[in-house]
């Protein structure tokens, strides 16, 4: 199930990451373990709430963490790990509400079924197209960025976080650099894929 909020539109920048990056670390460089740690114990919280795409729902709380940093420069409030949980908890609500909503679409939904068949039916040939485009546009990259956009997004959970130690590692790189690189690689896909779509 897509999650969908209303402050989407706001897009982490390197420097917004950077920023969030050393307000996690309290002013020591750790290097981005900090920003791993929080992740993992984000990630975990959203688990034994049962939620899906528990990854989805950490990316949003530390977005809108990154967000408040960029537009308030601080947050003196609360130490970066109780400011977290509490920006996860309104997310949690959110999905929550959603949820909520989602689940009696469905239901209505299945009173209709031969609508609801036209409407999966063009869902199921715009994801195709959708797959098609990115496709293409993956094929654009340059074979570096190719391997780092597929390998950083590559598991789930802690898979994921290994594996991305791993491919800074290979490419002997930091963490942080690694996560700025993906970010401007997958701004750059998305661009590419909406154009390509639009052409169709």
């Amino acid at each position: 199930m897509a999650i969908t909020y209303p402050k989407k539109e706001w897009t982490l920048s390197a420097s917004a990451f950077q920023r969030l990056l050393r307000w996690l670390d309290c002013g020591a460089d750790s290097g981005g373990e900090s920003y791993l740690v929080m992740r993992d114990r984000l990630l975990a919280y959203f688990d034994r709430k049962n939620c899906r795409a528990p990854d989805d729902l950490v990316d949003e709380t530390l977005n809108r963490v990154a967000r408040r940093l960029e537009e308030e420069n601080e947050i003196q409030s609360d130490t970066p790990a109780r400011y977290c949980y509490i920006t996860a908890r309104f997310v949690f609500m959110e999905y929550l509400r959603q949820t909520d909503r989602t689940e009696n679409a469905i239901e209505q939904m299945q009173l209709v079924h031969d609508y609801e068949k036209q409407l999966t039916d063009e869902a199921a040939a715009e994801k195709e197209d959708r797959y098609e485009c990115m496709e293409k546009c993956l094929q654009q990259l340059d074979s570096e960025n190719r391997q780092i956009i597929t390998g950083y997004y590559l598991g789930q959970a802690r898979t994921k976080i290994d594996n991305r130690r791993a491919l800074a590692q290979s490419l002997g790189i930091t963490i942080n650099a690694l996560t700025i690189r993906a970010c401007r690689i997958r701004s750059k896909l998305e661009k590419c894929t909406r154009e390509c779509l639009g052409d169709q």
